[in-house]
């Protein structure tokens, strides 16, 4: 199909180009980027209060949902003046500057890259070391129902009521529900994401059937409480986000009063306009129910003395990540090496084209390497490679084998969708591995592990 024309918008006064408008992002309802664009315009004051003034990671979808995407953490140096942009740091000691929405016209120009999603930080660009929001993140495991969901949301309420704060619901806009909890910039990213802890712990407490809050997926029932949205550097989609799924789902804000009425699905890019013309924004007073953390922090306080310690951190600032576990066929079950190497940063147009790491693993002939690829926190592509004398087999596609020289090979491992390779990892014949100290920070930047 030829580009159309672009169009510019005149949104409060400033001028926002939309290239080829008519580019379809959303096949089956044949939504296209100008539709994207007027959306977020539509709702801007609602989707500013939930995404505005606060640094947000840019999740990109160039061709629309049935083609790549990739996340950007760096805004683009070609940027309208008028675009505000705040440095943050991340764990590994690297910084960007991301983009800060507060204009609907902002929002215009995001949605003509291809920004389908809003992805804030719980900081405000003024103070980016206190978040002002507490995100409970209710994600159901495969299988488990909507309804299930709705249930574990009476009991996040209940348990917010007790605790004196005010909790804030809205549909994730895909499976999930998010309840958001403003609170007063006081608190560090470690104090607030303990406080998440501790209220994913007492909702399981209430309804150990329903909920966990346990952070391995193979320990996981229910609906997943994930407390871990609350360390530095995470991000969910923001109130009014579009979502990726075929149907053009969004992050809807909702009243208590609907959870228990509604869909998922009842809320897409085009009823969502008509809803927030009907209704506004259903969390117009958030900004004014600021809450305190202290009750909470005394409920974690209180957890510790009966033995419930901290619990699994999120691993570094990576989205892709390379899990390598090397197994010998005489020692069935063993693991003789696991390792994780992370791709700490992510630039345009393709995850993985920067991948700032080199990392060699080294393994005999006969052992057996299993490589997956997760993206993101899900699991991409797993495939098994068998080491031969002087050739490596895959049974996997999205997953290249390329001998260099007799007994050493390089393997490739692509995201299914993209032109680049996500990690290559060298393997050799002398069963060690290194690790660069750039892919795991906190590493001893001279390990070396030994199979």
């Amino acid at each position: 199909m030829p580009k159309s024309t672009p169009e510019i918008l005149d949104v409060g006064g400033t001028k926002v180009s939309i290239s080829n408008p008519d580019k379809v992002y959303f096949p089956e309802p044949g939504y296209t980027k100008r539709d994207l664009a007027l959306y977020y315009v539509a709702v801007a004051e609602g989707a500013l209060r939930g995404s505005g003034g606060r640094p947000n990671m840019m999740v990109r979808y160039p061709d629309g949902v049935k083609g790549e995407f990739f996340y950007q953490k760096r805004a683009p140096e070609s940027r309208p003046a008028w675009v505000d942009v705040v440095e943050i740091r991340f764990p590994s000691g690297r910084g960007a500057e991301e983009i800060v929405p507060r204009a609907a016209a902002d929002l215009a120009w995001m949605a003509n890259l291809g920004c389908l999603e809003l992805h804030p930080h719980p900081v405000r660009a003024d103070d980016l070391d206190h978040p002002d929001e507490l995100r409970v993140d209710l994600d159901p495991v495969p299988g488990v129902t909507w309804k299930q969901v709705q249930q574990v949301a009476r009991v996040v309420r209940e348990t917010l009521d007790e605790l004196g704060m005010t909790g804030w619901p809205k549909t994730s806009g895909k499976r999930g529900l998010h309840v958001n909890v403003r609170i007063k910039p006081q608190w560090t990213f470690d104090e607030v994401r303990r406080a998440a802890l501790a209220l994913a712990r007492e909702v399981e407490r209430r309804a150990p059937k329903l909920a966990t809050s346990a952070w391995w997926k193979e320990e996981r029932h229910g609906v997943f409480i994930d407390y871990n949205q609350n360390a530095r550097d995470r991000t969910v989609a923001g109130a009014y986000s579009v979502r990726p799924t075929p149907n053009a789902q969004v992050s809807a804000p909702l009243a208590w009063e609907e959870v228990d009425a509604c869909e998922p699905a009842d809320f897409t890019l085009e009823t969502m306009v008509k809803r927030y013309r009907k209704l506004g924004d259903v969390h117009a007073a958030i900004d004014r129910k600021a809450c305190a953390l202290t009750k909470l922090l005394e409920l974690s306080a209180k957890q510790e003395k009966e033995g419930l310690g901290d619990a699994p951190w999120p691993g570094t600032d990576a989205l892709f990540w390379t899990e390598v576990e090397l197994r010998a066929p005489d020692k069935p079950g063993s693991v003789m090496l696991a390792a994780r190497f992370d791709v700490v940063e992510l630039d345009e147009p393709h995850a993985g084209v920067s991948s700032p790491f080199n990392v060699s693993v080294v393994a005999k002939p006969e052992h057996t390497l299993t490589v997956k690829v997760v993206a993101d926190g899900m699991p991409v592509e797993e495939a098994i490679v068998r080491l031969g004398p002087t050739r490596a087999s895959t049974d996997a596609s999205g997953v290249a084998a390329v001998k260099l020289a007799k007994g050493r090979y390089e393997l490739v491992v692509w995201k299914a969708g993209y032109d680049t390779p996500v990690t290559p990892l060298r393997i050799d014949a002398d069963a060690s591995v290194q690790i660069d100290a750039r892919v795991m920070p906190q590493a001893d930047p001279d390990a070396v592990w030994t199979a």
